[in-house]
C-alpha cells in the first residue's frame, strides 16, 4: 500500500478529534442534538485550520445510518463512504475552478432532486469567494430558500470578498488560527502513535513554523521526518527551516546588554553561517524581547522555558532596562519590515542589530569605537580611557565612587541640588531634568505634580489616565534616579490629582506654552503688511496649520 501523508492519515473523523475550534464544535453539536439546523453554513479562516474537515464531519453527522447525531458512528456505509470521499450525496465543489454561472445553474437544477442514499444532499463549496458575481446572483434564491433535503456548507479563506447578500443568508463561523502549543500537542500524539523518536525542541520549531495552520505543520512534520531519516532532531529541523537555536538569539541580546559591538558582529556571523531566514531570526528576537518584558513588568510571571534558557532569560531581564527592551522590540519589527529594502537580507539584519546598539537610550550608552580611540587633537582623553569598565545595564546616575581621571582638565563638578520653592520642596521640573528621567519615566513625571514631602517620601499627584504607569519596576527605578539626584534615599507615593492642579503639571504647562507660541506666530503672520495686502488684493487666506513658531 502506498504511503499516505500525515495530514490525510490523521484528518479528524469526529468532532471530538478536532484540535481547537471548540466554539464551532459546540454550536454544531448543540444544533445536531436539538434538531435546530440551519440550511446554510459559512466557515471562514486561514488555510489548514479545519474548515473542510468540519464540513465533512457535519455532513457525516447528518446522514449517519444510526441517526442524526453529533457523534457519528464512523462504521456504517455512509460514514465510511464520506471518509473515503465517495458518498454520492456529498457534493464537493471547488469554486476556484467552477466559477461561472453555468456551474452554479447545474447545482441549482440538481438540488431539486431528492438525495440518492442519505437523508440530506450536502453541497460543500470550497473557496466560495472565487465565484463570479453572476454566479453569486444565480445562487441567492436557492441559498435563501433551498429544498428541505439540501444543506449548503461554504468554506472560504477570504470572507471580505463575499457579497453581503450571501453573508446574510448563512450562519457564519470564524475558525481561529491554532496556537503553537495546540499544534505541538497534536504532533506529539501523532509521533507517539507512529513510533517515531523526536526531540521536544524540534517539535517547538515545527509548531512555530506552521504559523497557525495544523495542515502546514503536519506537512512540515512529514518533511522533517524524511530529512532526519525517520527521526526528528532539533538541529535537522532548524537547518531545514532556516531557523536558529534560542541560545544564539540570547547570545545576540547578551552582546547588546554589554554594548560589545565586536561580539555582536561575531554572533551575526555565527548565525549567518547557518544560512537562516533572517526575517525569521528577527521574529525570534522580537519573541524573546516580549518574554523579557513580561518578566520585568508582570510580577510572578512564569516562563514556559526551563533550564539554561529560562535562567538566561531571567539574567537578561535583570541586565537590560525595560525601556531598552521596548526600543529593541520596535527596531526588530521595523527591521523585519524593511528587510526587502536592504541590499541583501544579511545587511538588513546586521543594520537592525547595529541600530539597537547605536540608539541605546540614556547618557551612558556605549560610545563608538572610533570615538573612544579618537586622536588627541579631537579629545584630551588619555589612551587608558579604552580600558574603562563597561557602563551598567540600567545606566543609572553614577554613584559617588572613586574613578580614574579620564581628562587632563578638572574633574566634572558634582551636580548642584535642584532649587526649592517657598515650601522647601524641590522644584519638580528641575528635579526631572537633573535625575535624567527619559522615555516612560519622563511621561510619568511630566504628568505629575509634587504635592508634599512626608519624611523621605515625595507625594506626587498624578493624572488618572497615567496611573496605570505607576507600577513596579518603573516606580522603584524612578525612585533610584531621584535619590541619586537629591543625594538621599527617596520613596515615591502617587495619589489622584485634583482637577484644579492638572494645569500645574509640567506637561500641561508645556502644552500651554506651545499653544501660546502658536497663537503668537499666527497673529504675527496676520499682522504682516505683505500678508494683509495679499488678502486684500487677491483674496488670499492663511492656512493656520502651515504656521509654525520659530524653533518648533
Amino acid at each position: 500500500m502506498s504511503y499516505q501523508v500525515l495530514a490525510r492519515k490523521w484528518r479528524p473523523r469526529k468532532f471530538a478529534e478536532l484540535v481547537g475550534q471548540e466554539h464551532v464544535v459546540r454550536a454544531l453539536t448543540n444544533a445536531l442534538d436539538t434538531g435546530r439546523m440551519h440550511h446554510a453554513y459559512l466557515f471562514t479562516g486561514t488555510r489548514g485550520v479545519g474548515k473542510t474537515t468540519i464540513a465533512r464531519i457535519f455532513a457525516k453527522s447528518l446522514n449517519c445510518e444510526r441517526g442524526e447525531s453529533a457523534d457519528p458512528c464512523g462504521e456504517c456505509a455512509v460514514c465510511t463512504a464520506v471518509d473515503e470521499g465517495r458518498f454520492v450525496d456529498l457534493l464537493e465543489i471547488d469554486a476556484a475552478s467552477n466559477t461561472g454561472v453555468d456551474d452554479v445553474r447545474e447545482v441549482i437544477e440538481n438540488a431539486q432532486y431528492a438525495p440518492s442514499r442519505g437523508r440530506f444532499k450536502v453541497y460543500l463549496v470550497d473557496e466560495v469567494h472565487m465565484l463570479s458575481k453572476p454566479a453569486f446572483n444565480a445562487l441567492l434564491k436557492t441559498l435563501e430558500e433551498p429544498p428541505p433535503h439540501v444543506k449548503f456548507l461554504l468554506a472560504t479563506t477570504d470572507p471580505q470578498k463575499l457579497p453581503v447578500t450571501v453573508l446574510s443568508r448563512c450562519l457564519k463561523f470564524n475558525l481561529k488560527r491554532l496556537l503553537p502549543e495546540q499544534i505541538a500537542g497534536q504532533m506529539r500524539h501523532i509521533l507517539g502513535a507512529e513510533n517515531i523518536a523526536y526531540e521536544d525542541a524540534a517539535i517547538e520549531e515545527l509548531a512555530r513554523g506552521a504559523d497557525g495552520s495544523l495542515r502546514d505543520g503536519l506537512s512540515l512534520l512529514d518533511q522533517a521526518i524524511a530529512y532526519g531519516g525517520g527521526a526528528l532532531h532539533a538541529d535537522d529541523v532548524r537547518t531545514m527551516l532556516g531557523s536558529v537555536a534560542r541560545g544564539q538569539v540570547l547570545g545576540v541580546l547578551d552582546a547588546l546588554a554589554d554594548g560589545d559591538g565586536a561580539r555582536l558582529l561575531a554572533e551575526c556571523a555565527q548565525i549567518a553561517s547557518y544560512s537562516p531566514d533572517f526575517g525569521g531570526v528577527l521574529d525570534d528576537l522580537a519573541s524573546v524581547l516580549h518574554r523579557l518584558q513580561l518578566i520585568q513588568l508582570i510580577p510572578g510571571y512564569r516562563l514556559d522555558e526551563e533550564g539554561a534558557d529560562g535562567e538566561a532569560l531571567h539574567a537578561l531581564a535583570a541586565r537590560i532596562a525595560p525601556e531598552d527592551v521596548q526600543l529593541y522590540y520596535q527596531i526588530a519589527i521595523g527591521g523585519r519590515r524593511d528587510l526587502a529594502l536592504a541590499p541583501d537580507a544579511r545587511t538588513g539584519f546586521e543594520m537592525a542589530l547595529l541600530r539597537m546598539l547605536a540608539f541605546r537610550p540614556g547618557d551612558e550608552a556605549p560610545r563608538p569605537e572610533a570615538e573612544r580611540t579618537a586622536p588627541a587633537s579631537r579629545s584630551a582623553a588619555p589612551p587608558a580611557r579604552s580600558a574603562a569598565p563597561p557602563a551598567p545595564a540600567y545606566r543609572a546616575a553614577p554613584v559617588a565612587a572613586p574613578a580614574p581621571a579620564v581628562r587632563e582638565s578638572a574633574p566634572a563638578p558634582t551636580p548642584a541640588a535642584p532649587p526649592r520653592d517657598a515650601n522647601g520642596l524641590p522644584h519638580w521640573e528641575s528635579l526631572i531634568e537633573q535625575a535624567g528621567l527619559r522615555g516612560p519615566f519622563s511621561v510619568l513625571a511630566q504628568n505629575a505634580v509634587l504635592r508634599e514631602r512626608d519624611g523621605n517620601t515625595l507625594v506626587l499627584a498624578l493624572q488618572p489616565a497615567h496611573m496605570g504607569m505607576a507600577v513596579e519596576p518603573m516606580v522603584s527605578q524612578m525612585e533610584e534616579r531621584i535619590s541619586q539626584a537629591l543625594g538621599e534615599r527617596i520613596r515615591l507615593r502617587f495619589v489622584d490629582i485634583d482637577k484644579a492642579a492638572v494645569a500645574a503639571t509640567p506637561a500641561a504647562r508645556a502644552t500651554q506654552a506651545r499653544n501660546a507660541a502658536q497663537s503668537a506666530a499666527e497673529q504675527s503672520i496676520e499682522d504682516d503688511p505683505f500678508v494683509q495686502s495679499m488678502k486684500r488684493d487677491f483674496g488670499a487666506r492663511v492656512v493656520p496649520q502651515s504656521v509654525k513658531p520659530f524653533g518648533s
